[in-house]
């Protein structure tokens, strides 16, 4: 079922001993000027609004509420840093949600600003993971945010989100179609990790993707 392979069973359990020490929310960040010193290497996670993302960062750091989870599409319009490891080893962001339909043009515009800007001009970002929903693959919304990465030089790995939704079948070919968009974009990795919260599939795969991209 899965695309990828790379993670033996040494580097599954030395990402859950990553996680299984303090993981904390630090601060939320509504524009550059909030954003925290650059003191410990990152991941960012992208998504368009209700793939899954906050449920994701749950299951990922092992806590209920690490992350707020809404059934409201576009909830999340900053940037959240969480700490992970005491002293800090590195640093998880959550990212705004895109492709609210609903938004006004004001906040769209500001959510790309502070996107952009934030993927230009940061050293200390080792990865992107952006997460496309199985039950709908690569959206025209989702290419946007490629785009950026891809501009920005910004090395991102796509993730596949709800893959308990949908019939193995259908996730091979949701699967197979993406790798195959993967494979032509210069920033993205091309393999493709499929998960979901919900089972906790793929999740230990998902951690060690996040510790070697630090690494």
């Amino acid at each position: 079922m899965s695309e990828d392979a790379a993670f033996g069973p040494e580097a599954i359990e030395a990402a859950r001993k990553a996680f299984a020490g303090p993981v904390s929310f630090l601060k939320s960040a509504p524009a550059l000027d909030f954003i925290p010193d650059a003191i410990a290497p990152e991941v960012a996670f992208a998504g368009r609004s209700n793939v899954g993302k906050s449920s994701l960062l749950n299951a990922l750091a092992g806590r209920n509420a690490l992350a707020r989870t809404s059934n409201t599409p576009g909830r999340t319009q900053e940037l959240n840093f969480f700490d992970v490891g005491d002293p800090v080893a590195f640093r998880l962001v959550d990212m705004p949600g895109y492709g609210f339909a609903k938004a006004p043009k004001d906040v769209v515009k500001k959510w790309r600003f502070l996107v952009n800007d934030f993927l230009r001009g940061r050293d200390v970002l080792k990865r992107a993971l952006v997460l496309i929903d199985a039950r709908h693959g690569i959206k025209e919304v989702d290419r946007e945010i490629l785009d950026m990465l891809d501009k920005a030089a910004v090395s991102y790995r796509l993730v596949m989100t709800k893959i308990d939704k949908i019939k193995p079948t259908e996730l091979a070919e949701v699967m197979a179609a993406t790798a195959a968009e993967a494979r032509k974009r210069p920033a993205a990795h091309p393999e493709i990790l499929p998960t979901s919260s919900e089972t906790g599939l793929g999740i230990p795969e998902l951690r060690a993707a996040v510790i070697e991209a630090i690494g």
